[in-house]
């Protein structure tokens, strides 16, 4: 099995990479949907953020209003590390235990969709490392139209995250997600050509094997 790391920065278009990938039969393993499963009622994240943040960040049904929060955490760099350290753990174990699963489904390919991927210092585990790149305009304007934010909440948003150009010195893979989606869409296509290069069984994917299986007594 191949891992499969992909990371950006906010409205770059990683979901929209990892929706191309999991056209051509990739696993994708997605943290930003694991963060959301965490924060519903009654579980512990849940719990902790209201307990933290009050219970001004919920909306009228009394769910985790992610608009509100981003409000309270990203002008604020510690409160945004409380936060961090009340979900990052947990979703540290699903992201495992959802990998394990693609490993004993046997999947070829798992990609994992990581915001922090680099900040966490987990690009050594990877095969390929994706990064999907936008120039700070191009960020700015796709947030001020797919959120309903200020233009200084907006760019308090972007800074408060690694500089893109810092990350793609870590890619394997650069895709430019400046243009349209034919665009992006040729670039994953190249991408799909890379990693099917890779065929046979190998020291890596042996490597991958033992560390999934010692992280279980890691993490549980």
């Amino acid at each position: 099995m191949f891992l499969i790391g992909i990371t950006g920065g906010i409205s770059s278009g990683k979901s929209t990479v990892s929706s191309i990938l999991g056209n051509y039969g990739c696993s994708i393993v997605d943290a930003d949907v694991l963060s959301r499963k965490i924060m519903q009622p009654g579980q512990n994240a849940y719990n902790e953020c209201l307990k933290e943040f009050g219970s001004e960040i919920l909306d009228e049904s009394g769910m985790i209003d992610r608009g509100k929060l981003g409000q309270v955490i990203f002008s604020n760099t510690m409160k945004r590390k409380k936060l961090n350290a009340i979900t990052h753990p947990k979703i540290r174990r699903l992201l495992i235990l959802e990998t394990i699963k693609c490993f004993l489904k046997g999947n070829r390919y798992v990609v994992l969709d990581l915001p922090l991927l680099i900040e966490s210092k987990l690009s050594p585990i990877f095969k390929e490392l994706i990064v999907v790149y936008t120039s700070y305009n191009t960020q700015l304007a796709r947030l001020l139209l797919r959120n309903d934010l200020t233009k200084c909440d907006a760019e308090a948003r972007i800074t408060s995250q690694q500089n893109l150009e810092e990350k793609c010195q870590y890619a394997t893979v650069v895709i430019d997600n400046n243009g349209s989606l034919e665009n992006t869409q040729c670039q994953v296509d190249d991408l799909i050509k890379r990693i099917n290069q890779h065929k046979t069984l190998n020291l890596y994917e042996i490597l991958v094997g033992v560390v999934l299986f010692l992280t279980t007594f890691i993490y549980w």
